[in-house]
């Protein structure tokens, strides 16, 4: 078998799990709780509702994107256990939802990353089996990492029999696999979703969230997050950012703008405090991007009609930011001293309070 990247879109199946009929460790991805929040913004009159990604096996919400990825190919023959070998350049979660199934099918994964990825998330994926290849140098054309992570990624493909690169930034099976997210998040709540608000990357979430509101006609008001320093919404240069999970340097293929009703633009600063005041108020520990969510809702709190339903999704845990987000003396070594901003009152700094990290 050739290698391949990417592949077809899978029937529409709005409403079941990615993980039906699997038995196992992946017959529990999808299907997360969906909880209110409701000490997170004082005086807010509405209802917050979070959808927890954690709780998926591989601790984030990629695990559904992997898994869709994977069992289309699975299914359908081009993967063959004990034989084909996954290809793909991640260094975060869907790396390690990738190395969990590939883990449990018995298929050889290689994955490509670069020196900036942490070394709890090198030991995860070695501890999953994983083939990590890292990425010293940035391209030289460029000064970026992902070139030269993606020219790898694609002499591995010529040189290895039986591969294949699901690619999450092209492969419609990515927005696909969050047909089902929002299709939870729909039944949960009866439709009754006025606002959706949601981190983009590969914009994967965002795009199968949209399509499924799109095609049952729902009300809701998607409101994208993206990072000061990315190029998906606006910005047309890329600037250094330090927290990972949502924003891109390349705008991927699977980006549709118009999916946003809203785009809200956070800091570095606004992840940190967005996850602190989380876990302060509501003893949820999550990542920096559901900070960043978490951040953009109280940016349009006052825009939003009393009575409300506002739907967070949080795409994965703060256990992989204990270094960082939630280390005082990292924070204070890139801000100063701010833990005022999520001791006080308000769930985010005010715009002229905020020191946007990016580097342009």
């Amino acid at each position: 078998m050739r290698s391949r990247i990417g592949g077809p879109r899978l029937s529409d199946d709005e409403g079941r799990a990615v993980s039906t009929g699997l038995k196992g460790i992946l017959s529990t991805v999808g299907n997360t709780p969906l909880i209110e929040l409701d000490r997170l913004i004082s005086g807010f009159s509405s209802h917050v509702f979070a959808k927890v990604e954690r709780f998926n096996p591989g601790g984030s919400i990629k695990d559904r994107s992997a898994l869709g990825m994977l069992m289309a190919r699975l299914r359908d023959g081009q993967l063959v256990p004990g034989r084909s070998t996954v290809i793909e350049s991640s260094s975060g979660n869907l790396a390690i939802g990738l190395a969990q199934i590939c883990g449990y099918f018995g298929l050889r994964f290689i994955c490509v990353v670069d020196f900036r990825t942490t070394q709890q998330n090198l030991a995860i994926l070695r501890a999953y089996g994983a083939d990590v290849r890292v990425v010293t140098e940035p391209d030289p054309a460029t000064g970026e990492l992902l070139p030269q992570r993606l020219r790898l990624v694609a002499q591995l493909l010529e040189e290895t029999p039986d591969s294949y690169c699901p690619d999450q930034y092209t492969n419609p099976l990515n927005p696909q696999a969050h047909l089902t997210t929002m299709a939870e998040i729909d039944t949960a709540l009866d439709g009754r979703i006025d606002y959706l608000v949601v981190s983009a990357g590969t914009t994967g979430t965002l795009g199968g969230c949209a399509e499924y509101i799109r095609r049952r006609k729902l009300p809701t008001k998607v409101v994208a997050v993206d990072a000061i320093g990315s190029v998906l919404f606006g910005s047309t240069v890329a600037c250094e950012r330090l927290i990972p999970g949502h924003g891109n340097s390349v705008p991927p293929r699977l980006l549709r703008r118009e999916d946003a009703h809203r785009v809200v633009h956070v800091s570095d600063l606004d992840c940190v405090v967005g996850c602190r005041r989380l876990v302060q108020r509501e003893a949820v520990l999550a990542g920096g991007s559901s900070g960043a969510v978490v951040a953009a809702l109280g940016r349009i709190a006052a825009e939003i009609p009393p009575g409300s339903n506002c739907v967070l999704i949080l795409p994965g845990g703060g256990d992989r930011y204990l270094d960082t987000v939630y280390d005082d003396q990292w924070v204070r070594h890139h801000f100063g001293e701010v833990s005022h901003l999520w001791k006080g009152p308000n769930p985010i700094p005010e715009p002229d309070q905020r020191k946007a990290s990016a580097q342009c």
